[in-house]
């Protein structure tokens, strides 16, 4: 392989000299070169090759120096390419997105629940019927996720027969919980329920221990003490305690941990996506409560009761009854889409903030009335709470 060559001016003389019979020519195309420039440097001659570069390639006058440098490669060799290219951490920026993400949804996930709270709070506190209340919730968020299908805006779930099995049982315990924490909520300060429902792991551990025979590690049995004790100490000192109010929140606990469990063994192998399968549970929940409040209320007490609020609250109260439609099915996607995305930790820490985002915010807007004692019960049994969540992972 040929890398250069540099001729000057003696190279070029007219002078016949005995030179070695040369084994290979290099001639360079320009025509103002008239002589044969002669290489007598051996190398192979199986492979071509190619001239790179020409620096100073010219005929000077005699009184000058002249030379020529060429640099040439064989075809097949490969040349080293120095470049130095920087490139960001990736694994720093993929970090920082993530991050960025939880925050997003973590955000989002609170602010949908206290809106939904405040709004449904006050539907209730006007328009005292929870079985017509929970069906609309429902059937706004069937009625946005149809449309979404429809419109291409989200990817219809591809599912089976199989599939909507082993979803009713999930849809049951889902219907059972969403009634009777609205129950709960029509008869309660919304601070009260939530601090009840912050017990839902109590009922989560009881239920797999008695029912399912699963045996958990001491420090999970231990975190229930709190729990258990900081609820019993808000109910007792609970201003507007109503058993009704409290009996729901209860089963809508027992619900919801039934719900989880049949869920995990339903889903499992399943490649449906947090939002729409939210989506097509909230559609399975609510074929399933509708008969059933029709039969509980129905609609002549519907009636009566939307004009009374009507005249009471004026048009506002149908921005009520959307608003708290809305908002939670919204709250509920995030939330099932939210799981997708993070850890189980991560979901149970941010679980126990949103109730405390709610217990807060509902106080201060419906300037609840709280006992210092009420105040420390309801610390205590989500703090437990958040033992448990660290003790169970």
């Amino acid at each position: 392989m040929i890398s250069s060559v540099k001729l000057t001016a003696s190279s070029f003389t007219n002078q016949k000299l005995p030179l070695p019979k040369p084994q290979y020519f290099l001639q360079p195309t320009s025509q103002n070169v008239k002589q044969n420039l002669i290489i007598n440097h051996s190398f192979s001659c199986q492979k071509p090759f190619y001239i790179s570069s020409i620096e100073n390639f010219s005929l000077l006058k005699k009184t000058e120096q002249r030379g020529t440098e060429c640099k040439a490669y064989e075809a097949d060799q490969s040349r080293p390419l120095e470049i130095n290219i920087d490139l960001p951490d990736e694994q720093a920026r993929l970090e920082a997105a993530q991050r960025l993400r939880i925050g997003i949804y973590f955000a989002t996930w609170w602010a949908l629940n206290v809106v939904f709270n405040i709004y449904n709070k006050k539907v209730l506190n006007a328009f005292p019927y929870p079985w017509l209340t929970s069906t609309l919730s429902l059937a706004t968020g069937s009625l946005m996720m149809l449309i979404s299908w429809a419109t291409r805006i989200a990817d219809a779930p591809n599912t089976d027969l199989e599939f909507w099995k082993t979803l009713f049982p999930v849809a049951v315990a889902h219907t059972i919980g969403h009634v009777a924490a609205t129950v709960s909520m029509s008869k309660v300060a919304v601070s009260f329920t939530h601090i009840i429902k912050s017990g839902e792991p109590a009922f989560s551990v009881l239920v797999s221990r008695f029912l399912l025979g699963e045996t958990f590690p001491v420090p999970v049995y231990l975190s229930l003490l709190p729990i258990i004790g900081g609820c019993a100490l808000a109910a007792v000192t609970e201003l507007n305690f109503n058993m009704t109010g409290f009996m729901g929140a209860m089963i809508s606990n027992l619900a919801f941990v039934f719900r989880n469990i049949f869920s995990k063994k339903g889903m499992k192998g399943k490649s449906v996506s947090g939002m729409n399968y939210y989506a097509c549970l909230s559609i399975l929940s609510l074929l399933i409560l509708t008969p059933f409040a029709i039969a509980v209320e129905g609609p002549k007490m519907w009636a009566a009761g939307w004009e009374n609020a009507i005249s009471q609250i004026g048009p506002h109260f149908i921005w009520w009854v959307a608003a708290q439609s809305v908002f939670y099915h919204l709250y509920n996607q995030v939330s099932y889409m939210s799981l997708d995305q993070i850890s189980p930790l991560t979901f149970s820490i941010g679980n126990t903030m949103k109730r405390i985002s709610v217990i807060v915010s509902s106080i201060l807007i419906f300037h609840t009335p709280v006992q210092p004692i009420n105040a420390l019960g309801a610390a205590i049994a989500i703090l437990g709470t958040f033992l448990y969540s660290q003790a169970k992972l």
